[in-house]
């Protein structure tokens, strides 16, 4: 280590368990980081300052302004630039030191057991369940540690698997909730702070494993409560029926049908939000966004009934018309033309990208 890198990481090598040699050892690791949005931002950018010596950025998707509030890693200027790209220069910026492989490609059962196996450790900072288990089977086979956050509205959580010895995400969660119990940020907002406790956390458990210091959170579930305040711990063992981990364990390949399954294309007909205005001269908008969303603007005629009130009114519908469903972003709404079909209507369109889609193109709307 040169005299400029030891000015640089003079605080860490103050620190007993840390000091020269693990310094020495950071700049030798290699961090995967699958996801550079709310919980990757802070994620990379304490990775970086660390001088983590090689750190691979994840993610296919462009920046939209909506990821401001949570995404610090961005700017304004940023606005419809790859993530990936854009958090590589951020990270070089804050430390020319490191070296940043940015992969502007979507993590999937192709490339992942081929992209976690470059690394030493991966961070789990996606939003989609299917990503989550697959991250998760990866890492298991591929005998690489895995430190996992998940965020939606002032509740975070943070936990580590380590395979072969520890518990997996499947341990904790065998299987995803139905698809209608899974709101994302987009759908049910975030506390954007919430993505810098989390996302730093995640950073924070990723070190330690990687100077060998510590008690990682392997076995442990930490969940943060920002609204109340309050962290608590959960302890869980590895499953024995685990499908992953488990002593007959039937996964020992990542076969795309099966995450893929686990986040399933609708099988409805769908409209683009250029297409809504035709289609409402002969159909009825149903607007299925929850009250507190509502607010936020509407189209005249829609028939507003929420989700949440969707078994329980959906009398008030006639099975008969045509309806075009929507919510916020898309999410809900799916869900909602799924159940509509399996009561019997058979005239529904669901409009893709939701009603947020519409208001780009529309600025007498409102809707964020």
């Amino acid at each position: 280590m040169n005299a400029r890198q030891r000015r640089r990481y003079s605080r860490h090598l103050l620190i007993p368990e840390v000091g020269l040699a693990g310094q020495e050892r950071l700049a030798t690791s290699r961090v995967l980081v699958i996801g550079a949005g709310g919980l990757g931002s802070p994620a990379l950018q304490y990775l970086a300052a660390a001088g983590v010596g090689r750190i691979g950025v994840v993610d296919d998707d462009i920046v939209d302004e909506t990821n401001l509030q949570r995404q610090t890693i961005f700017s304004e200027a940023d606005i419809g630039a790859n993530k990936a790209a854009v958090a590589t220069q951020r990270m070089r910026a804050i430390n020319s030191l490191v070296n940043v492989d940015p992969i502007p490609l979507r993590f999937d059962a192709r490339n992942a057991r081929e992209l976690v196996r470059l690394y030493d450790l991966v961070l789990d900072c996606t939003d989609r369940f299917s990503s989550r288990y697959l991250i998760n089977d990866a890492c298991y086979l591929e005998r690489r540690p895995e430190v996992y956050g998940s965020i939606f509205r002032f509740d975070g959580q943070v936990s580590v698997f380590c395979p072969p010895a520890g518990p997996c995400y499947r341990c904790l969660y065998p299987q995803p909730p139905p698809v209608e119990n899974r709101p994302t940020c987009a759908e049910g907002g975030v506390l954007g702070a919430l993505a810098g406790i989390v996302g730093t956390w995640q950073a924070s458990e990723a070190l330690k494993l990687l100077l060998g210091i510590g008690e990682p959170l392997a076995g442990r579930l930490m969940l943060i409560d920002t609204l109340a305040a309050r962290v608590r711990e959960v302890r869980f063992d590895r499953d024995p029926a685990c499908e992953l981990c488990g002593a007959n364990a039937p996964i020992s390949l990542l076969a795309a049908d099966h995450y893929d399954e686990i986040e399933p294309d609708a099988p409805v007909s769908e409209i683009d939000a250029e297409q809504l205005d035709d289609a409402l001269r002969t159909a009825v908008l149903l607007d299925v966004r929850e009250p507190h969303e509502a607010v936020l603007g509407s189209i005249k005629g829609a028939i507003s009934i929420p989700a949440s009130e969707l078994e329980a009114r959906m009398s008030e519908l006639d099975s008969a018309s045509r309806y075009v469903v929507a919510c916020r972003v898309g999410a809900k709404s799916l869900w909602a033309v799924r159940r509509l079909q399996d009561a019997g209507f058979e005239r529904l369109q669901h409009l893709r990208g939701g009603l947020l889609a519409y208001a780009t193109r529309h600025a007498e709307f409102d809707f964020f």
